[in-house]
């Protein structure tokens, strides 16, 4: 008895084991070692793997059929698409190219190219792509039996390439910098000369970091430092020897969304609309690029952008995701993202596919609706945008500053000397005004001027007036906002409130926020508001009322006329503000 006990005892113990070994072998199997490396900068997200795919199922299947097509990746950062894209055409070629090591040697000398984003990024991209940061890398390697070369070296044991980049290129440009009257920047130039010029192509200050000769990367992309045929030009003599007759067919990739100027993230500069202008003016087939989707309302300098994509019908696929990180995980993208499908030769309405949660809200359609100016994301906001837009009153931007409504800088408190200003004082002076803004530690706090400041606007002054937060909440549908201020006739603010108003009694100012607090009001705020942002123009859909009343979502409701369909979306996905 003792011994069938051991015996049992034994064989249970070498299941377990068998099991242990099996969860290893699959776990090395399907280890992915890109999914480790995390972006080495604020200007680079690398792609998931996951999201990759995403993008690459957008395409056709027969373009994983066709050995002809050239594909391009304009700024590759780990070489993922070029991998998964690899994978495919391996496949997709069998019946066409049956020898898979001629098959793959034509996939990878004559289908897919990149240009790195970084010189760093285009070694990590080599490394994936060709089992090499030197693409012609020779070894006295085992060749495996799917063909491949084992110890990390070259494919194709470095006969595959005669240089060290092979398809993948390392990026070799500089910025341009020019002044206002497109004059280049002389070589001998102060620190403070140096801000007064900007990249000709890529608009980043001459003064910032991108311009630091002790500095690596200059992050000068080559795809978009390049005017109209330049580019075409210059891509043909980087990859086909100057051939002239060479296109891409396919271009493809995550593009790096903005250059962060002077460090602030606040004041980025969005670039990845110059990486899809760019690839749209070289007429390939298909373009697939993901990109944040804060351009479908505002966005700074997207507005020319913005105007040529929604009028694009050769835009035939839109995924559209308000929560980023279901695409990226370990980024905060606010706005979300979204990723196309751009068909040269068809035209027509989009599919737009929409990614709340688990719910995919699916319509088609084109992407602009007539009169606006803006991408109407959710399908369901469409018809209620056609009824608010008829109403003949007027719309609530009327009453909603611009920016710096007294011409105030946010950082006005910390030195006023540096806008010519006199001091303000913590102290209450009798007959003076009050200011309301933020200190150093982004905390609301008071100032004090007197009433002969000399103040840059003043139109604001009089009267009873909200002062609303021109950044808050990150743009999701449906959020709360930030309580206001009710500023009296002697109180105004700096630049980081807009102001509503002015109003002629206390009464009407806080029956305009608690019109702002109505779900209808955020409902169609959430039309032109998908970011923080919460600026002049993304008040400019909904209607202006009048104020001597209080209003009720039902008395809305019934204003406009909304179907039961239209309210019960709004009651169910708009959240309640106290």
């Amino acid at each position: 008895m003792l011994a069938e006990n051991e015996k049992n005892d034994a064989l249970e113990a070498e299941d377990k084991y068998k099991t242990a070994v099996e969860s290893a072998n699959d776990y090395i199997e399907n280890f992915d070692i890109l999914e480790t490396i995390t972006n080495v900068g604020n200007d680079e997200v690398f792609t998931p793997r996951k999201t990759c795919d995403m993008i690459l199922d957008s395409l056709p299947e027969e373009v994983w059929h066709n050995p002809d097509y050239k594909w391009l990746n304009p700024a590759t950062k780990n070489g993922i698409f070029e991998r998964e894209i690899a994978i495919r055409l391996d496949n997709g070629l069998k019946a066409i190219i049956p020898d898979i090591e001629q098959r793959r040697k034509h996939i990878l000398q004559n289908m897919i190219y990149s240009i790195g984003q970084t010189r760093f990024t285009a070694n990590v991209a080599r490394r994936t792509v060709y089992y090499c940061s030197q693409a012609n890398r020779k070894c006295d390697g085992i060749k495996a039996k799917d063909g491949h070369y084992v110890n990390g070296y070259a494919i194709g044991n470095g006969s595959w390439f005669d240089n060290e980049e092979g398809n993948i290129k390392t990026p070799n440009i500089n910025h341009t910098f020019v002044d206002e009257k497109g004059r280049l920047m002389p070589n001998s130039c102060s620190d403070e000369e140096k801000k007064k010029y900007r990249c000709k192509y890529c608009g980043i200050n001459g003064g910032s970091a991108y311009n630091d000769a002790n500095q690596r990367e200059t992050y000068a992309y080559e795809f978009i430092h390049f005017s109209g045929d330049e580019l075409l030009r210059h891509l043909q003599d980087r990859f086909f020897g100057g051939n002239r007759k060479m296109k891409f067919d396919i271009i493809i990739g995550n593009p790096p969304y903005q250059l962060s100027d002077g460090g602030a993230q606040a004041s980025a500069k969005p670039i990845y609309q110059l990486f899809v202008q760019q690839a749209i003016s070289l007429k390939p087939k298909y373009i697939s690029m993901i990109m944040p989707s804060r351009w479908m309302t505002g966005g700074k300098g997207l507005d020319e952008f913005r105007s040529s994509m929604i009028s694009d019908k050769h835009i035939r696929f839109l995924n559209d995701f308000p929560d980023g990180k279901m695409c990226f995980p370990n980024n905060e993208i606010k706005g979300g993202v979204c990723f196309f499908l751009w068909n040269r030769d068809e035209e027509g309405k989009c599919k737009i596919i929409q990614h709340i949660g688990d719910e995919e809200i699916q319509s088609e359609r084109y992407l602009k609706e007539d009169n606006t100016d803006v991408f109407i994301r959710d399908s369901r906001l469409v018809n209620v945008y056609k009824k608010v837009t008829a109403y003949k009153g007027g719309f609530f931007s009327k009453i909603v500053s611009p920016r710096k409504p007294y011409g105030l800088s946010g950082d006005i408190f910390k030195d006023p000397s540096k806008y010519a200003l006199p001091p303000m004082s913590k102290e209450k002076l009798n007959g003076g005004l009050i200011v309301h803004g933020l200190d150093e530690h982004l905390k609301r706090v008071i100032r004090y001027i007197p009433s002969d400041y000399p103040l840059p606007k003043k139109d604001l002054l009089p009267g009873y007036k909200l002062f609303v937060a021109r950044n808050q909440g990150s743009g999701v549908f449906g959020e709360t906002l930030s309580d206001p201020i009710l500023g009296g006739p002697d109180e105004l603010c700096t630049e980081t409130y807009v102001v509503f108003g002015p109003f002629k009694t206390e009464m009407e100012a806080k029956n305009c926020w608690g019109y702002v607090k109505t779900k209808f009001f955020r409902a169609v705020l959430g039309i032109r508001k998908l970011d923080q942002n919460a600026s002049q123009s993304v008040y400019g859909y909904i209607p202006l009322l009048n104020f001597d009343k209080k209003w009720t979502d039902k008395e809305l409701f019934d204003l406009f006329n909304l179907s039961k369909e239209e309210r019960d979306f709004i009651e169910n996905n708009v959240k309640e503000m106290k």
